[in-house]
C-alpha cells in the first residue's frame, strides 16, 4: 500500500513539472494576478489542513466497515453537509453565478428539484439501502434482478464517475490557470493528489469531516464576495436594483409558470436530480454513513432545505457581479469564457489573504467532488467485484485492496483531466461531453432502481431491454437535428421514463425468473415479526 501511494505521488509529481504548461497562452490573454504571500500562506495553510484530517482519521481505520461506512458514526448533520460540499462542485460554485451572471435566473427551477426529489429517496430507495444493510447501493440490484444487473450498475457507475471526476478537476484547473498564472498540470496534480491522501488516509470518514470543512470554506467564500461587491457599491441597494432590473432585462427572473419553458426546468430538474440521489453511490454513501434510517432521512431533508439558502446566495452572487461590472466594465475579463467571472473576480478585487482563502474555496469544491468520486468507486469495485472473485479474503486484505483501489481511482481521474486538455475541448464542450456521458448512463441506471422499488413485476431481462432502449433513445435524441424533445433539459426525463416504461412492458410481455421479493419492493415491504423473522407483506 506504502509502495502504490509513493508511486503516484511520484506519477503526480512528474506531471506537474513534466508536461508543457497549455495555460500559458490562455493566462497571457488576460490580465493576471500577482497574489500576495498572505494568499500563498491561506491557500497551503488550508490545503495542510485536510491533509491533517486524514492523518488524524487513519487512526480509527482499522476495518472495511470503518472505511467504507465509518462505523456508521458520522451525525446527520455532517453527512448533510458532505452531500451539499459533494454536489456542489467547483463547476456548480463557478456556473451557478456564471449563468446569473449571463442571463436571469430561470435555472433555479433546476435546483428545486433536489426539494422534489427528497421524498423520493427518503421514503423509496433509503429504507432498502439501510434495511438490508448493503454497503455498495448495487447489492440492492443482485437481490432484486441478479448479478448481471448489479455488475451492470457498478461498471455504469464507474464509468461516469471516472468521466466527472476528469472533468471536475480539469475545468476548475483551467479557469484558476487563466486568471492567476499557476499552471494548469499544477493545478491538477495538487488536487488530484491532495484527494489520494486524506481519502486513503482517513476513508470515508476523513472525506465526511473534510466535506464538512469544505463546504464552510465554500459558502464563507460566496458571503465575501458578495459583503466585498456590497461594500464596493456602498450598500446602495436602491441603485444596485435598478442596474440589476432595466426594461430590457430583469437579471431576477425566474420565469412564468404560464410558460412551456418554466415547466421545462421544473420537470427536466426533477429528472436531473433524481439520478444522483437515487442510483449513485457517491452520494448514497452519506445516507449509510449515518448512525440508523432516521439519521439518514433527516441528512436528505436538511440537505434540501438548504437548495433554497444556497440557491439564493450563488444566483444572488452572479447578480452582484453583474451590477458590480457593469459600472466598472474595463475590469471585465478580455478572453471569451463564461465561467470565469469568479475566479476572475477573487484574484483580482479581494483583498490579500481572503483572495488566497476564497481560491482554496474553489480548490476545496472541487475536491470534495474528487475525493467522492474516488471513494465510491474503491468501495464499489471491492464490494462487487473484488468480493465475487475472492469470497474468502480476509477483512484485513479487503482493507489494503480498497485502498491501493482508491488511488488508482484518483490516478484515473487525475490522468483523465490531463487527456482531456489535449483533446482541443473548451469550458462548453467539456461540460456538453459530460452531460453526453453522464445522461444515458444514469438516466438509464436510475430507471433500474425505481423499476426495481416500485413494481414487483419487472425482472432482469425486461429491465435490461430497459436499459438498452433508455440509452439509445437519449443518444438518439442528442445528435437529433430536429428532436422531438422539446427543450434540452428533458433528456434525462426522457431516458428514466423510456427505461421503466419499456423494462415493465417487456417484463410483463415474457416470463420471468420467480425471484423471492420479501423485502425487496414497496408492495412486498419485510416486517418482522415476534421471532425475529421476514414476512413479506400481501400487495
Amino acid at each position: 500500500m506504502q509502495r502504490i501511494t509513493r508511486i503516484s505521488i511520484a506519477t503526480l509529481f512528474l506531471l506537474a513539472v513534466g508536461v508543457p504548461c497549455l495555460a500559458d497562452e490562455a493566462s497571457a490573454k488576460v490580465r493576471t494576478s500577482a497574489l500576495e504571500t498572505l494568499d500563498y500562506l491561506a491557500l497551503f495553510g488550508y490545503m495542510a489542513i485536510i491533509v491533517i484530517v486524514g492523518i488524524y482519521f487513519s487512526r480509527g481505520e482499522k476495518t472495511t466497515d470503518d472505511y467504507f461506512l465509518a462505523g456508521r458514526r458520522v451525525p446527520w448533520w455532517a453527512a448533510t453537509l458532505s452531500i451539499f460540499s459533494t454536489y456542489l462542485s467547483a463547476i456548480t460554485f463557478m456556473a451557478i453565478p456564471a449563468t446569473a451572471f449571463n442571463g436571469n435566473w430561470i435555472t433555479v427551477w433546476m435546483n428545486i428539484g433536489i426539494i422534489l426529489v427528497a421524498p423520493v429517496t427518503v421514503f423509496c430507495l433509503l429504507p432498502f439501502f439501510r434495511r438490508l444493510n448493503v454497503t455498495s447501493i448495487y447489492e440492492y440490484l443482485e437481490l432484486r434482478f441478479g448479478p448481471g444487473l448489479r455488475v451492470y450498475g457498478s461498471l455504469a457507475f464507474m464509468a461516469y464517475q471516472v468521466a466527472k471526476m476528469g472533468i471536475f478537476l480539469l475545468l476548475p484547473a483551467l479557469a484558476l490557470a487563466t486568471v492567476t498564472g499557476f499552471n494548469l498540470y499544477l493545478c491538477i496534480a495538487i488536487m488530484g493528489l491532495l484527494c489520494i491522501v486524506y481519502t486513503v488516509l482517513g476513508g470515508i470518514e476523513a472525506v465526511v469531516w473534510t466535506d464538512v470543512l469544505q463546504s464552510v470554506v465554500l459558502i464563507g467564500g460566496a458571503l465575501m464576495c458578495i459583503g466585498m461587491i456590497f461594500s464596493a457599491e456602498n450598500f446602495e441597494f436602491g441603485r444596485m436594483w435598478s442596474v440589476a432590473v432595466t426594461e430590457e432585462t430583469n437579471k431576477f427572473s425566474v420565469g412564468n409558470p404560464t410558460t412551456d419553458v418554466f415547466w421545462y426546468f421544473l420537470i427536466g430538474g426533477f429528472f436531473v436530480q433524481l439520478v444522483p440521489f437515487t442510483s449513485d453511490q457517491a452520494v448514497a454513501q452519506r445516507f449509510l454513513t449515518t448512525p440508523d434510517e432516521k439519521s439518514a432521512a433527516r441528512s436528505v431533508w436538511a440537505h434540501a432545505a438548504m437548495v433554497i439558502p444556497a440557491s439564493l446566495l450563488f444566483f444572488g452572487l452572479g447578480t452582484a457581479l453583474y451590477v458590480f461590472y457593469q459600472t466598472r466594465p474595463e475590469a471585465l475579463p478580455v478572453v471569451d469564457q463564461k465561467d470565469i467571472i469568479v475566479p476572475w473576480f477573487i484574484a483580482n478585487q479581494l483583498p490579500a489573504g481572503i483572495a488566497g482563502l476564497v481560491i482554496a474555496g474553489l480548490f476545496a469544491a472541487t475536491m470534495s467532488s474528487v475525493d467522492s468520486g474516488m471513494h465510491s468507486i474503491a468501495t464499489t469495485l471491492t464490494n462487487d467485484v473484488y468480493d465475487k472473485l475472492r469470497p474468502d479474503g480476509s477483512d484485513e486484505k479487503r482493507l489494503g485492496v480498497a485502498r491501493s483501489l482508491t488511488v488508482l481511482a484518483g490516478l484515473c481521474g487525475t490522468f483523465a483531466a490531463v487527456f482531456l486538455t489535449f483533446s482541443g475541448l473548451d469550458g462548453g464542450s467539456l461540460w456538453i461531453l459530460l452531460l453526453q456521458v453522464v445522461i444515458p448512463i444514469g438516466s438509464a441506471l436510475t430507471g433500474v432502481f425505481l423499476l426495481g422499488v416500485l413494481t414487483s413485476r419487472a425482472h432482469s431481462s425486461g429491465v435490461a431491454v430497459g436499459v438498452i432502449a433508455s440509452m439509445a433513445v437519449v443518444i438518439l435524441f442528442a445528435n437529433m437535428e430536429n428532436s422531438p424533445l422539446p427543450h434540452p433539459v428533458l433528456k434525462a426525463a426522457a431516458g428514466v421514463l423510456t427505461c421503466m416504461v419499456v423494462g415493465y412492458l417487456v417484463s410483463l410481455a415474457i416470463p420471468g425468473s420467480g425471484r423471492s421479493l420479501a423485502g425487496l419492493t414497496l408492495h412486498t415491504v419485510a416486517q418482522e415479526d415476534d421471532t425475529g423473522k421476514m414476512e413479506a407483506m400481501d400487495e
